[in-house]
């Protein structure tokens, strides 16, 4: 049983691993800002008021958890709710976690990522896709910014897994593909992952750590 502190357990994807997690046994503290919007009831649930941008906040949900998990989105999925979260939370989620003691005296950071930085077939990362709306666009940089900041950071131990290109409510397979910096397109030619089995692939990485100061990305 892992010990876990999750932000955004009310949002389409922490929803899913919040149900994953429950399922298979875990302790989890979801960490939300309004916690009359989680409805989810379960004996090893703890639901507490806490904000992802707050390292006090993370620094109090954190303590004597084995993990965090951030599934924190942008608001109402607007451009500028991104920028405003993304990476400021990713900054004080590792400010709260360091606030705990170097390496393993605080807990791993596992954090929902974008799939913009990754490579398509012709080389170029997916926010260079012709035709994506600017606002798309600029959802997919900001998630980005969190990754590259991510990617300087050394005392705390971090793990970002990202969805394929497309990512929504579907059916709970267990089964996926895993790469690091390549989007994962399958036979039909679409990049896509249900937000089920990306939960399942999140939990598992919480069980047996494999990217550990990674990025690494799921899909079909």
């Amino acid at each position: 049983m892992a010990r876990i502190a999750l932000f955004g357990a009310t949002g389409m994807i922490g929803s899913r691993i919040l149900d994953e997690a429950l399922d298979r046994g875990h302790d989890v503290l979801a960490v939300v800002r309004d916690p009359s919007r989680l409805t989810t009831t379960h004996p090893s649930l703890r639901v507490v008021t806490g904000d992802v941008l707050e390292p006090s906040s993370v620094l109090s949900a954190a303590d004597g958890r084995d993990v965090v998990v951030s599934a924190v989105g942008g608001g109402h999925g607007d451009a500028a709710g991104h920028l405003a979260t993304a990476e400021p939370a990713t900054r004080a989620l590792v400010a709260g976690l360091r606030a705990l003691g170097p390496g393993a005296a605080a807990p791993r950071l596992l954090s929902v990522g974008g799939a913009g930085p990754l490579r398509t077939s012709d080389g170029k990362p997916l926010w260079d896709t012709e035709g994506l709306p600017e606002t798309l666009r600029q959802i997919m940089h900001a998630h980005g910014d969190a990754l590259a900041y991510l990617r300087t950071v050394s005392d705390v131990r971090w793990t970002v897994i990202s969805p394929s290109a497309l990512v929504g409510p579907g059916s709970r397979t267990a089964t996926y593909r895993s790469a690091l910096d390549d989007l994962i397109v399958g036979e039909d030619g679409k990049s896509r992952i249900s937000t089920e089995d990306f939960a399942v692939a999140a939990v598992d990485e919480i069980e047996q750590p494999r990217h550990p100061g990674a990025r690494f990305t799921v899909g079909y």
